[in-house]
């Protein structure tokens, strides 16, 4: 009977048998084959994001879509001005408070979303898993993740 530690060595410090790497590979990979279906749409990865938490609740503050992908506001700016130059978003200043900033979708973001579709098909049948190994698979990395930004 093999376990399943019987594919890794007895060397701890290997390469291969980090999950570190592992998660690392597989996320580079991912985001790499992500490129030719985005770019045929018109989109980076990062504009891809930005476009997914808009296309789910249009008109959110900086901070909420920043939140939502773990980065800073300020490492946003230049995607987002670039998006609006693009004609995908524009970026609405508040009226009490003109510090605040929201994100909403422009017509042209918003006919989008069908291309949008057709690239997460493209990406699930490449992935090659039934929906219910992606659902588990993902719901295993964001539990690590959670676990580890505790």
């Amino acid at each position: 009977m093999t376990s399943d530690h019987s594919k890794f060595s007895g060397n701890p410090l290997l390469l291969d048998n980090q999950l570190c790497f592992a998660l690392y590979s597989t996320s580079l990979a991912m985001t790499q084959f992500y490129k030719e279906p985005l770019s045929a749409i018109g989109l980076t990865y990062p504009q891809y994001t930005i476009m997914l938490i808009l296309w789910e609740q249009d008109g959110v503050s900086l901070k909420h879509i920043g939140d939502a992908l773990g980065q800073k506001s300020g490492a946003l700016t230049p995607v987002i001005k670039r998006m609006e130059s693009d004609g995908l978003v524009q970026r609405l200043r508040g009226v009490e408070d003109d510090r605040s900033l929201s994100i909403a979708l422009t017509e042209k973001g918003r006919q989008l979303r069908e291309k949008g579709l057709e690239v997460n098909r493209c990406v699930a049948e490449a992935c090659d898993l039934d929906m219910a190994s992606v659902v588990a698979l993902r719901e295993q990395l964001v539990a690590l993740r959670d676990q580890l930004v505790k």
